[in-house]
């Protein structure tokens, strides 16, 4: 997507050359209007593949999941919860996921009722870098016995490797803008 390109090089801030700041547009404050042209995309990357449910990760993921639902006429959408609530029983399929941003491990749950098995499912994101998330995501759909049948990310960091990771799952990738490198501190696309 060529808008969200420019947007990344007038609005985002790379940091010692592997770590993009979106926060203007994606992150914190939402582009509402970009979001929704990136959920076009995808509706039309997807549009011969059955999707029943999206599935993403809080809490960057949400806003990104709600333009896609919108646009596959108000399909149901899941989030991956990073931090266990009182009101969640034990009732839950769980992972673990490595941050590339924070260096830490967090354990993710969706509640079971939420995902069923032969449900098909599109993973959504912000990022793509080394697959992490959307390993761990990938995984909690294994456990539902919910197939897996794309995954979209609005920004794929392509030289981390994640990409490479999800297609040897047999999963399908669209990134609405895919940075080959930082150089200098700018991305190069």
């Amino acid at each position: 997507m060529k808008l969200l390109e420019e947007k990344i090089l007038k609005e985002g801030v790379v940091i010692d050359n592997s770590i993009l700041k979106v926060d203007h547009f994606i992150n914190h404050q939402i582009d509402t209007k970009l979001m929704d042209l990136f959920a076009e995309e995808v509706k039309k990357c997807c549009i011969n593949s059955q999707i029943d449910k999206i599935l993403t990760i809080e809490a960057s993921g949400i806003a990104i999941a709600y333009a896609v639902s919108e646009t596959f006429n108000n399909l149901p959408f899941v989030f991956a919860r990073k931090n266990k609530s009182s009101i969640i029983d034990d009732n839950v399929y769980k992972t673990e996921i490595k941050s590339f941003t924070q260096n830490k491990i967090t354990t993710v749950t969706v509640a079971k009722n939420f995902l069923k098995k032969g449900e098909r499912i599109l993973i959504v994101d912000d990022f793509l870098a080394e697959g992490n998330a959307a390993m761990g995501l990938i995984d909690i759909c294994q456990q539902a016995g919910a197939i897996v049948v794309g995954f979209a990310d609005m920004i794929e960091k392509e030289f981390q490797g994640g990409k490479k990771r999800l297609l040897n799952q047999g999963v399908k990738v669209y990134s609405g803008a895919v940075i080959k490198a930082f150089k200098d501190n700018k991305p190069i696309f």
